[in-house]
């Protein structure tokens, strides 16, 4: 049977990834779709991309840009090392490519820029970082930064009154133009929240592992999830961000 799974955040935490890839009991047959994030936060951010590399070239992946992978990707490209970057998680970042070549390092630059900012599946299902802010959707949205830093999709979906049904004329319109919404960004636990959270028809898969949360995986039929442990648990000499 072919599953699909949205992964959520990762920042940089390898251990946590191959813990929820574990869980998942990945197949051939099966589809992952990562949220973005990849790196920033704890210190195996460069390894997460080796994988994430290894992974597509064997199985179906879809490998979201989230904001933290533009960042990355124009310090690899120009290595400038903008302030508000290095201390969200940069630094980290920097030092986990310390013992990549310079080819190493191509080959991510090669893989990042081909990253999509958002994926829309056969079932009319989005899949994006963050959100999008177009009334007819992702195809008029004229910001493509949007994709990878809004917050106001999840926080209408928050505040939204849940009872009233997709045919209420004051359902949001953003979200009739999609069956189901995956995002990340926006950390479960901000609400003390440690599972995904489900708001509207918007899933947010993002519960905090860039902090002291876990990494997350949705089977995005059946919405069962599995989780790693705890990010500093894993990693306890660590701090990630804070």
């Amino acid at each position: 049977m072919k599953r699909t799974f949205a992964i959520g955040d990762i920042h940089g935490g390898l251990k946590a990834l191959l813990q929820v890839l574990n869980k998942l009991e990945v197949t051939d047959d099966d589809t992952l779709i990562f949220m973005g994030d990849y790196v920033d936060g704890w210190s195996e951010s460069a390894q997460v991309i080796e994988l994430l590399i290894t992974l597509s070239q064997k199985i179906n992946c879809i490998c979201i840009k989230g904001n933290h992978d533009v960042w990355c990707q124009n310090w690899l490209e120009t290595s400038v090392v903008k302030p508000l970057w290095y201390l969200h998680g940069g630094k980290e970042t920097m030092d986990s490519y310390e013992d990549f070549s310079k080819e190493q390092k191509q080959q991510h630059i090669d893989f990042l820029k081909k990253m999509p900012l958002y994926y829309l599946d056969a079932k009319n299902r989005l899949f994006l970082h963050a959100g999008f802010t177009a009334m007819q959707g992702v195809e008029n949205e004229k910001n493509t930064a949007t994709f990878y830093l809004d917050r106001t999709l999840w926080e209408m979906a928050l505040v939204a009154d849940e009872r009233i049904d997709k045919e209420h004329k004051r359902y949001p319109k953003r979200l009739l133009q999609y069956a189901e919404i995956y995002i990340g960004h926006t950390p479960t636990t901000n609400l003390k929240e440690t599972e995904p959270m489900h708001a509207m028809n918007i899933w947010n898969v993002d519960t905090g592992a860039a902090f002291k949360g876990r990494v997350s995986g949705i089977n995005i039929d059946t919405k069962e999830f599995f989780q790693s442990d705890l990010l500093p648990s894993l990693y306890p000499n660590e701090k990630g961000r804070n």
